[in-house]
Formats: C-alpha cells, sequence, structure tokens
C-alpha cells in the first residue's frame, strides 16, 4: 500500500513532462522558420520533370505549432508536385503538426509545361503554410521551362538531311547517319541522353552548334551536370571523307570525336572539353585542326593511331580535375605523322607529349614535354618546364578547380600570347 503514492507521483510526473512536451501555441507570435529562402529550380526541358528538391520546417519556438493547410496559390498554371511530411499536396492538405524543436520535411517537383516561347519561361508558385494562429506563411518556388524539339527514337539520316533549329533538339536515343547520306547541322543546340551519341557511316556537316548531354540541374549546388565528363556517348564517325565540323562545341561526353576506317575530318574554330575518354581520336585517318581547343579529358586529349594531323594556332591542354591516371595532350605512334606550327601543348604533368617514328615536325610552339636532343623536328619551339614562372594552367584565363569551371582562352601574360601560339581567341 505504501508504494502506491509513489507510482502515482512518477505516472504524474511522466504526465507533466509530455503534457509540456505536446503543448500547441495559438499565440500570433508563433512562426515556423524554413531552411531556405525560396526553392529555386534549373531550367528544365518543357513536358521532362526536375529532380527532387527539399528543405527542412523547423519549428524554433517554445511551444508546438499547427498547420492548418498548406496550399499552392495556382496549381494548375504552376505543375509544382509538393509533399509535405509523407503527405502529397493536391492544391491543399491539411493539418500537420510540428512539436516544439521539431521538424518536418518538404519534396518538390516539376513537371515543365510547354511553352509558346523559345526562350526559357520562368515558372512560379507561392507555396504557403497557413497556420492555426491565423499567420501565413509563403515559400516561392522558381523554375525555368525551355520548350524544346525531342527525338525519342534515334534519328536515322538515310539521304541528306538540314537540322537548321533554334529551339534546342533533345535526342534520347542518338542519329545514325547512314553511308551515302549528309547530316548538316546549321546553328542548333543539341542535348544527348545517357548512352546516346552520334553515330556517322555518311558525313557530318556542323556549323555553330553545341553538342551537350541533357541533364539541365546540378549534381551539388555549386556543380552543373554539364561540367561532370561522361553525359553522353560522343560523336563517332566511320569512313566519312567530307566530314566538316566548325565553330562547334563538344562537352562533357564520355568520347569527343573518334574517326576511324580511313576517314577525313577538319575541325576549324572548335572546342572539345571534359571528357571521359579520348577527346579526339584518328585510327588510320586524317585530320585537319585549326584554331581548335581540345582540353581535360580522361584520355588522352589528341590520339594518332596510325593517322595524321596537320594543327594550327591549336590548344591541347591536359588538366582532367576527376583521375590523377589521365592520358597525356598528344600521342602519335611511330605510323602516324604530325605537321605542328603555331600550338600550345601543355598540362599538369611534366611531359604530355608522347610520340613514336621521326614522322613530325613542330614550328613556333609551347610543348611541355622534355626537351629532345636532336631539334632538327623543332623550330622555334619553347619546351615548358615546371620550373618557369607561367607554365600549365597559368596560361589561361579562368582556371577554378574548385567549381570545375575553365576558361582556356589565353592571357596576356602567357609567352603564347606574344608569339601568337595556341587558340588566342578570346571567348
Amino acid at each position: 500500500m505504501k508504494r502506491i503514492p509513489l507510482l502515482i507521483l512518477t505516472l504524474s510526473l511522466l504526465l507533466i513532462g509530455c503534457s509540456d512536451n505536446d503543448k500547441f501555441s495559438s499565440d500570433a507570435s508563433a512562426m515556423l522558420s524554413f531552411s531556405v529562402d525560396s526553392v529555386a529550380m534549373d531550367t528544365v526541358f518543357s513536358k521532362t520533370s526536375t529532380r527532387t528538391y527539399d528543405f527542412w520546417v523547423h519549428n524554433k519556438g517554445n511551444s508546438g505549432v499547427r498547420i492548418r493547410e498548406v496550399r499552392l496559390c495556382q496549381p494548375s498554371l504552376s505543375h509544382f508536385r509538393v509533399n509535405v511530411d509523407g503527405n502529397y499536396v493536391d492544391s491543399v492538405a491539411y493539418d500537420f503538426e510540428v512539436r516544439k524543436g521539431d521538424s518536418i520535411r518538404v519534396f518538390v517537383e516539376l513537371t515543365a509545361p510547354e511553352t509558346k516561347q523559345e526562350t526559357p519561361q520562368r515558372i512560379e508558385d507561392l507555396l504557403v503554410f497557413s497556420l492555426e494562429n491565423g499567420k501565413e506563411q509563403p515559400l516561392r518556388l522558381i523554375a525555368y521551362s525551355w520548350k524544346a524539339v525531342f527525338y525519342k527514337e534515334t534519328l536515322v539520316v538515310s539521304e541528306d538531311m538540314l537540322i537548321d533549329e533554334r529551339r534546342p533538339i533533345v535526342f534520347q536515343k542518338g542519329i545514325v547517319v547512314n553511308q551515302g547520306a549528309t547530316l548538316t547541322l546549321s546553328h542548333a543546340q543539341l542535348y544527348f541522353h545517357d548512352g546516346a551519341g552520334i553515330e556517322v557511316n555518311g558525313n557530318l556537316i556542323a556549323d555553330s552548334c553545341l553538342f551537350r548531354g541533357d541533364r539541365l540541374d546540378r549534381m551539388f549546388s555549386y556543380l552543373p551536370y554539364d561540367r561532370v565528363s561522361g553525359q553522353w556517348k560522343g560523336i563517332f564517325i566511320h569512313g566519312s571523307t567530307n566530314s566538316k565540323l566548325q565553330d562547334c562545341e563538344i562537352r562533357s561526353s564520355y568520347s569527343g570525336v573518334v574517326c576511324d576506317g580511313h576517314a577525313s575530318l577538319t575541325m576549324l574554330r572548335c572546342i572539345v572539353h571534359n571528357c571521359k575518354g579520348v577527346g579526339v581520336e584518328m585510327d588510320e585517318s586524317s585530320l585537319s585542326l585549326d584554331s581548335c581547343r581540345i582540353t581535360n579529358t580522361l584520355g588522352d586529349c589528341l590520339n594518332l593511331i596510325e593517322s595524321s594531323v596537320s594543327m594550327d594556332h591549336t590548344t591541347l591542354a591536359q588538366f582532367y580535375p576527376f583521375s590523377a591516371e589521365r592520358g597525356v595532350a598528344l600521342r602519335f605512334d611511330e605510323n602516324s605523322m604530325v605537321i605542328c606550327d603555331n600550338s600550345l601543348v601543355t598540362g599538369y604533368d611534366e611531359d604530355v607529349v608522347m610520340g613514336g617514328g621521326t614522322n613530325f615536325f613542330f614550328e613556333n610552339c609551347i610543348l611541355r614535354t622534355l626537351k629532345p636532343a636532336d631539334l632538327e623536328d623543332f623550330v622555334d619551339v619553347i619546351f615548358e618546364s615546371p620550373k618557369d614562372e607561367i607554365q600549365g594552367d597559368k596560361h589561361f584565363k579562368v582556371f577554378d578547380t574548385d567549381n570545375l569551371f575553365y576558361n582556356f582562352s589565353i592571357k596576356e601574360e602567357s609567352p603564347a600570347f606574344g608569339k601568337k601560339i595556341g587558340d588566342l581567341r578570346n571567348l
């Protein structure tokens, strides 16, 4: 009998504790706080979905807070999808509790609507938290929808075709150019899904085009997927004798451009950047490079296998950031021929030029390689050393390894600028 009062006291204390923790306030000063000021999504192609974004709703007050409802202001127009604490907000959701010191999590997605404009269009809505005390706390949701042309199946080019399209073109499964056909691309922006690319058995003529992966969002807040290599397959040219790329940019692919089968390719004022394989590879083929940049590749920037290259005012820069097992800037075997004028070949390593045989000639170049004993085939060449004041990444205007952002335009302080070496365009 004497134990009963002790039991009652213990239960009373527990109830008091629970009561304190479960206390909810309707006081006008009770407010929630959010882990973000707004949810700003990346640009997304029309009729496609974003990744899932999330944020936290915190209660930092001394009492619990009841949320009477969470609603979207214009759900039929904005196309946002919201989940609050495991509950889908179908225009509006009701009755949420956030206890003292606790939080709930909110998830937001968007399927971008079709727009009538060719430029990305802003989509906006307010997610409003209406509290039991009558307060309303809105949070802005923002995204951009970009009208695009979609090829969901492989585009097979069996006869000459011209694509002159200002809207972005998204290829889910890639392009195949059949033998005897020529695909001409003019001022086009081509976005390829993972694993998709271009297989050319005929000819490819491209002028002022962008080739890249189709992910417009970010891996991390500071890192767009477009700065991550291997987002799509690349361009493969088989036996073509009349392919030309002019004023084009190829980036973040697995391989940039690979030619085989006695193909012939001309590249004028082109950029190949950030490849998970080779930048440009020629296998029993011939290549003309003029005012080009091939930069940051896991494999070699330029690799020649029983092939020939004529290279003028070109920059080969091997600063691939994702692996120390990167290739070199220039590699050629003993059965290849290299004629290289006014070009900058540099990188992280002490020697980024690996060549065989005797079929090469370099004139007015900067080469990051060991100075050979026989200089007969090197005319007015600077052999760059890690001891030089300006060398490697010091040649270039922007070299941001933290954010993986690069601009390989040559700085005026670089000896390459004064000697008119490399791709001298200010991009």
